[in-house]
């Protein structure tokens, strides 16, 4: 009974007229008043800003904020796949031969996810890792690998909530909502960036120009919080022992490494 009450609320709520008064609202300069409560109630770390809170003109500007130089490391091995978010890892698993992946007991397609079936061949009996960002998270998107962009495109028009929530109650979330993939080849094969919008703002802005990523280097950013999902080739993907369900993870730490063809 609950799932078909949230569904029905989340789709009383989330339509063109909210979206526009809650964007317009984070970008007016009235929002400058509500910046210390957000910073406060979400524990923002203030150390790690590049800028004061009192310099942050509106609600978006502390959205998408930027960090310090020196707030985040990089990992150096030459294989290694790194976190290209803050987040949570929510979920790590299997991509099925029928292009399907099940995340909190819901299965997904991937096929729907990319909208292509020529580019979901690729990643048939791959790995798919789900990280989720919440409103306190830093919301820069930064590239996991060292590679080159062979293609870039975007799907779907609403955003549903991609929380716990979302994912438990929704309607392929992950599939559904607006969403902006970058597919990237490397040395150890092929990766898919699918950046997923969260509800009410489906901005994701892309700040990286041209198709040669280094790997830490930022590529987009949320106007909120929202989702990646990563997807890897079948055999190119290691997880790394450390990585469980959920974890807490920031831009930069080591996920596993590409092994196919390394």
């Amino acid at each position: 009974m609950f799932k078909y009450v949230y569904r029905l609320m989340i789709e009383l709520t989330n339509g063109k007229w909210t979206s526009v008064i809650l964007r317009r609202f984070a970008r007016s300069k009235v929002s400058k008043f509500v910046v210390p409560s957000f910073a406060k109630i979400y524990k923002l770390n203030q150390n790690e800003m590049e800028k004061a809170l009192h310099e942050y003109p509106t609600l978006h500007d502390l959205f998408i904020r930027t960090l310090r130089r020196e707030a985040r490391s990089i990992d150096t091995g030459s294989n290694s796949v790194v976190s290209p978010v803050d987040a949570v890892i929510e979920d790590v698993g299997p991509i099925s031969q029928t292009s399907e992946m099940v995340v909190k007991g819901k299965t997904y397609s991937i096929l729907e996810m990319l909208g292509s079936q020529e580019t979901v061949t690729k990643y048939l009996d791959g790995t798919y890792m789900i990280l989720y960002l919440s409103p306190s998270h830093y919301h820069r998107i930064h590239s996991p690998i060292e590679g080159t962009i062979v293609k870039q495109w975007s799907l779907g028009s609403k955003s549903y909530p991609v929380n716990k929530l979302g994912l438990k109650y929704g309607v392929r979330t992950l599939s559904k909502n607006y969403r902006m993939i970058t597919e990237v080849a490397s040395k150890g094969g092929h990766l898919a960036i699918v950046k997923v919008g969260a509800m009410f703002v489906n901005s994701i802005e892309k700040t990286h120009t041209g198709t040669n990523l280094v790997k830490g280097q930022e590529m987009a950013y949320f106007s909120f919080g929202s989702t990646v999902v990563l997807l890897f080739e079948k055999d190119s993907f290691q997880v790394d022992s450390s990585i469980h369900t959920p974890k807490d993870i920031r831009i930069g730490e080591k996920i596993g490494l590409m092994v196919k063809d390394a």
